[in-house]
């Protein structure tokens, strides 16, 4: 009986506390005022869009300029703007709002070579109109003629895709950020595909606590979608009253092109006399603070004379103590996630291993990566724990970014930045467009870079342990990021050797079958390997027809052997590459991947060899036997030149 007492008092207790919670939650709401509306397509009937100029509705979608059927293209300006104004900030306190808005655009040149001018989302004093007397497209219908860089009479601020050079503008279609100028205070190269009229799409927020402006877009490279992004600190005040207009202008001058919005939504949240209430927001906040407090003691009394499964221990543990110590990743909710990969949908699944699967999501306006574990145990938990940890800590620009991790309903998950370009693996082995030498050597130098960081420029030591192809993802500009930690272990850096729990098939150095142990050098060896990869075009390991198998190491070593290693290069570059380059990435690849742990070389220094900055190494005249002993740091650089004899003489007179 006084266990059903506990509980039904338990269980009003915590309805008690919900709506107790919910009342504060809906209390504190009520101080905030927002603008929020979402348009998939377009009515001539709907008059919360105001359009000037040329602009109208046209096929659900707005066209900001002429198109082929109205009349002449050339010299058209339109305008389609929000009904209502944007109150962007308020005087007496001086706090400016938040907002974010994405919308989906076309710019279609009808396959001419010769196109202009562009298109903007801009913001202009509420009561602006476009300028009277405009002769050109080159102010996007913005600006006078004449005040192109000093717009005091119209100000503004606008996101440009500009698709004409004029005299102040680099020499590319870029996307810009405009205050009271036509000419950007910063600018982004954009891989448009105007000829072709490709869908893009843009997201645009400002974060008013940081004065950050953040724009991201998306553009084609060999007929895939990339996306873009940068940022960049601007106080709206200086620029822009109170009260402002918001939406979209285009213009055409004597170049031309079709300037289409085809979906827009925008949210703004400006919390009203924040000032005022802010004595209410910290009682209130205290007071959350103190129920949460009464709902985890009631919680851990109910669950106090139960036995604690050891998987839930060593959660809670992580949860409460480890997990707050990793840095720039923030706890997410298992809901936020499951919509914004649309319920883990199997469309959207970007890869599968043998504990997790990684699915493309789209979260606080840009695309994300979220990995979910397949299982929760202890084995896990270790894995989850690991990839939490390290990456979290870990800070370089060839390292995977940790957005966000979460642990409800028994779900393990971890949201990472997207990698728009998938992975080296799919670019090198599955993918229909060809990666190209430029492309290669940078991601080579790349991932040299970050594994150099991870063994010496860290306080300790990080071993990666699970460095293959697949695990070196690409950005929108192919900028190589190393992934999957899972199996990352933080050691010090005097340390020999760690236990090694699993390894892919040719990537795994020779020692680790004898001794199960990995250490710096296992990770040097996989680097080596990958590097090889990049240089030919081939598999790490290749079964054969007859059943046996083949490994890329042995395969280029055997052409250094008969002294046409450049024979070795991917075949479907077509010679298209740096040979110095080439000769100097196999050279490095082989001498990182020597089957003697102790004839390898630092990260650094095969880092070094790849910059240039340094000789390359001498190898084995034949194919060295591995011996096994417990790892251990390499001879220094200096040695392993003066001491290993060489008959590479073809390939280092391309050096």
């Amino acid at each position: 009986m006084a266990i059903c007492n506990f509980k039904t008092s338990h269980s009003n207790l915590l309805l008690l506390c919900f709506f107790i919670i919910s009342f504060f939650f809906f209390y504190t709401s009520s101080f905030t005022t927002a603008l929020s509306f979402n348009f998939n397509s377009f009515s001539p009937s709907d008059n919360r869009i105001i359009y000037e100029g040329d602009s109208a509705v046209n096929y659900q979608a707005i066209q900001l300029t002429a198109n082929q059927t109205d009349k002449p293209l050339t010299g058209s300006i339109g305008r389609a703007t929000y009904h209502a104004p944007l109150w962007l900030w308020d005087k007496r306190t001086g706090i400016v709002t938040d907002f974010n808005t994405h919308f989906s655009f076309v710019i279609n040149s009808l396959n001419n070579a010769a196109y202009g001018d562009g298109m903007a989302f801009f913001m202009a004093p509420q009561g602006s109109k476009i300028p009277a007397r405009l002769k050109h497209g080159s102010t996007l219908g913005l600006t006078s003629d004449g005040e192109e860089l000093n717009s005091t009479s119209n100000p503004f601020v606008a996101i440009e895709f500009d698709i004409f050079r004029d005299n102040w503008d680099p020499p590319y279609d870029h996307v810009g950020i405009d205050a009271n100028s036509m000419k950007s205070v910063k600018n982004e190269k954009w891989w448009s595909d105007i000829r072709k009229g490709k869908l893009n799409d843009a997201w645009i927020s400002y974060n008013s606590s940081t004065k950050s402006l953040s724009v991201v877009f998306t553009g084609i490279v060999d007929n895939l979608p990339v996306e873009q992004s940068f940022d960049y600190a601007l106080d709206l005040r200086l620029y822009l009253p109170e009260w402002v207009i918001f939406g979209f202008t285009g213009a055409t001058g004597n170049a031309t092109a079709i300037h289409t919005i085809c979906s827009w939504d925008f949210t703004s949240t400006l919390e009203d006399d924040k000032m005022q209430h802010w004595t209410v927001d910290v009682c209130l906040g205290y007071g959350l603070v103190v129920l949460l407090f009464i709902l985890i003691g009631i919680i851990g009394l109910h669950e106090g004379n139960s036995k604690v499964r050891e998987d839930e221990s060593f959660t809670a543990q992580l949860t409460e103590q480890e997990f707050e110590t990793a840095t720039g990743a923030k706890m997410m909710s298992y809901g936020e996630l499951d919509s914004a990969t649309n319920n883990f949908d199997e469309k959207n699944k970007l890869g599968e291993g043998g504990f997790s699967a990684v699915y493309k999501g789209f979260l606080m306006f840009k695309y994300i990566a979220v990995k979910k574990f397949k299982r929760v145990s202890i084995h896990g938990l270790k894995y989850y724990a690991s990839e939490v940890m390290i990456t979290g800590k870990l800070k370089h620009e060839n390292l995977i970014k940790l957005i966000g991790w979460c642990y409800e309903k028994e779900q393990l998950l971890l949201v990472f930045e997207y990698m728009p370009n998938l992975s080296l693996d799919y670019h090198l082995f599955k993918g229909t467009t060809l990666l190209k030498w430029v492309e290669r050597y940078k991601i080579a130098l790349g991932l040299a870079s970050a594994l150099h960081y991870m063994h010496q420029g860290c306080e300790r030591c990080v071993l990666h342990r699970d460095i293959k192809s697949s695990n070196v993802l690409l950005d929108s500009n192919f900028n190589a990021k190393l992934a999957d930690f899972g199996l990352a272990r933080l050691v010090n850096h005097d340390a020999k050797s760690q236990t090694l729990e699993g390894w892919t098939n040719g990537y795994e150095a020779p020692e680790c079958h004898q001794t199960g142990k990995s250490s710096k050098m296992s990770d040097v060896y996989s680097f080596g390997v990958v590097a090889l990869e990049i240089a030919c075009g081939r598999r790490a390991f290749v079964q054969m027809d007859d059943g046996n198998h083949e490994r890329l190491v042995k395969w280029v070593w055997d052409h250094c052997e008969r002294g046409n290693l450049l024979d070795a290069a991917d075949r479907r570059l077509c010679g298209n590459f740096d040979e110095n380059q080439m000769t100097r990435l196999m050279m490095v690849g082989l001498w990182c991947a020597h089957p003697g742990f102790s004839h390898r070389p630092s990260a650094g220094e095969a880092l070094e060899v790849l910059k240039f900055n340094d000789l390359p190494p001498n190898l084995p005249s034949k194919f060295p036997e591995a011996r096994y002993a417990p790892a251990s740091a390499g001879p220094s650089f200096s040695s392993l030149l003066s001491n290993v004899p060489t008959n590479f003489s073809t390939a280092k007179s391309l050096l």
